[in-house]
């Protein structure tokens, strides 16, 4: 399970093969009416979309890291363990990895109190319609994913900068 793990963090394609599935998954819960060819449609974009985001965000952290898309992956890795490694050049790699990661985490902060309210609003939104409406179940649903997602987000938040300002004091030491 370990090496399958560490294969699907790596492999872009992998990753863009699961995306794809669970968009034409869900697209085809909600829109049951539709062909299956829009299903297919839409799970391609939904999957293009995400991979390429992704991919700009490696590339990214490989330039300011100094390494590769696998070495990044593999600092994420120990990052995740908490191991510190030894070689002074892996150490220098990972310091800049830190910093980098650290300053976009502080940096987006500004901007969570405004994604924070419009995903409530969304929330709120579709209960008041669903309300309105008449059909509350879904829409009850809707809203509790929403809030149950933004209290995950903001858990892997802190979490990610709990992990990276240990790392940091750790390469400084």
């Amino acid at each position: 399970m370990r090496a399958f793990k560490r294969w699907f963090d790596r492999s872009l394609t992998a990753q863009a093969v699961l995306i794809f599935l669970l968009g034409v998954g869900v697209t085809a819960l909600f829109r049951r009416d539709e062909h299956p060819v829009v299903w297919v449609i839409q799970g391609v974009l939904y999957a293009t979309i995400v991979i390429a985001f992704v991919a700009v965000q490696r590339r990214r952290a490989s330039r300011a890291a100094g390494t590769d898309a696998r070495g990044i992956v593999e600092l994420h890795r120990k990052i995740r363990h908490r191991e510190v490694p030894r070689e002074p050049e892996e150490r220098a790699t990972m310091r800049r990895l830190v910093a980098e990661q650290l300053g976009q985490i502080e940096r987006g902060r500004r901007w969570l109190p405004y994604w924070l309210g419009s995903m409530i609003l969304v929330a709120v939104g579709t209960l008041a319609a669903g309300v309105a409406t008449g059909s509350w179940v879904l829409p009850l649903i809707l809203a509790a994913a929403v809030i149950g997602f933004c209290c995950w987000a903001l858990w892997m938040r802190r979490r990610s900068i709990d992990r990276f300002r240990y790392m940091r004091s750790s390469l400084q030491s």
